[in-house]
């Protein structure tokens, strides 16, 4: 099975990671997890006034944050595995690379707003499970 894991660097990313590395029949020796981190864009007017090099080495950076020490996680574990990072709204890129991936299920971590949370500042989660019909499995 081919897992695409939404990683955003945040402890419930940790939480949905632990989950899978302990439970063997979603993430096993013959699966394959597919780690992705997604940054928002720099605004334009910024952009222009850094340039492409510099906000390109930003995005880099920030994504060695998050993806550094899943990698190294993962290296212990008997999970064929790879981290990869795209910049875009969170939602889209991961259901785009969901279907680009032919992933079986996505997991994702949820801060688990609520539904007034959910109402005010809007919900990952929620956007991708409208937008997606591929299992979504969300670890609390």
């Amino acid at each position: 099975m081919k897992i695409l894991l939404a990683a955003d660097g945040s402890k419930f990313t940790k939480k949905a990671l632990a989950f899978l590395m302990t439970h063997e029949g979603l993430a096993g020796p013959t699966d394959e997890l597919v780690v992705l981190h997604v940054q928002a864009p720099v605004p334009s007017r910024v952009a222009k006034l850094l340039g492409s090099a510099a906000i390109k080495d930003y995005h880099a950076d920030e994504a060695a944050k998050v993806l550094g020490p899943i990698e190294r996680f993962l290296a212990r574990h008997p999970v064929r595995s790879r981290c990869t990072w795209k910049v875009g709204i969170a939602a889209d890129e991961i259901v785009s690379t969901a279907k680009s991936e032919k992933a079986h299920m996505i997991v994702m971590g949820t801060h688990g707003h609520g539904l007034v949370g959910r109402a005010l500042l809007g919900s990952v989660a929620q956007k991708v499970v409208t937008q997606c019909d591929i299992p979504l499995l969300l670890v609390k």
